[in-house]
């Protein structure tokens, strides 16, 4: 992989930066959002047949926390911790890595193969899951949109700005791009 196909990382302020959040509002917020992308894509988690009642740890490994997606007893929960909680399956790597796959800019077996993702645990439900989103289609900017309400007006400039600044896909994209085919 050549130095203009690597993933971008969260810049180091940036993460130190984010130390000090308290984890519980950002897990009241991220639950909400995981809930309203749930309610607005019925078959995001009904694709995942057996593995719908299994616990995923997204291990950014750039963010100062680790993210729990919890599908147990019916009910999506998204929440953060400041050290890893039990799951069946953990998916560690750079939060552009997570996000890029979620909006289709790269593809999930490339990151895979090229160990920018690494998957531990139950690799057949890490799989499910990852189908289970492309096809979904999301596109975070706008679930945070429509989640922001009156401020939604407000959403794409910034988002536009975020990724401007990051480098990270914040949006859904058409192809896969960046030579992550």
């Amino acid at each position: 992989m050549s130095d203009h196909d690597q993933i971008p990382r969260l810049p180091k302020l940036m993460g130190r930066a984010m130390r000090p959040l308290p984890t519980a509002p950002l897990s009241v917020t991220l639950t909400l959002l995981a809930r309203r992308i749930a309610k607005r894509h019925p078959g995001l988690f009904q694709r995942l047949g057996q593995y719908r009642e299994t616990r995923f740890l997204l291990d950014a490994t750039d963010l100062p926390f680790k993210l729990l997606l919890d599908l147990r007893d019916g009910k999506v929960k998204l929440t953060a911790h400041r050290t890893a909680p039990e799951a069946e399956a953990r998916i560690a790597g750079p939060i552009a890595g997570f996000l890029g796959m979620m909006h289709g800019a790269y593809d999930g077996d490339a990151l895979f193969f090229s160990r920018d993702l690494i998957v531990e645990g139950d690799t057949s439900a890490v799989v499910a899951l990852r189908n289970a989103i492309d096809d979904a289609e999301l596109d975070l900017s706008a679930e945070l949109a429509e989640l922001a309400g009156p401020l939604k007006p407000f959403v794409q400039p910034a988002v536009t700005l975020a990724e401007k600044g990051s480098g990270m896909v914040l949006h859904r994209v058409d192809t896969l791009a960046g030579g992550w085919t």
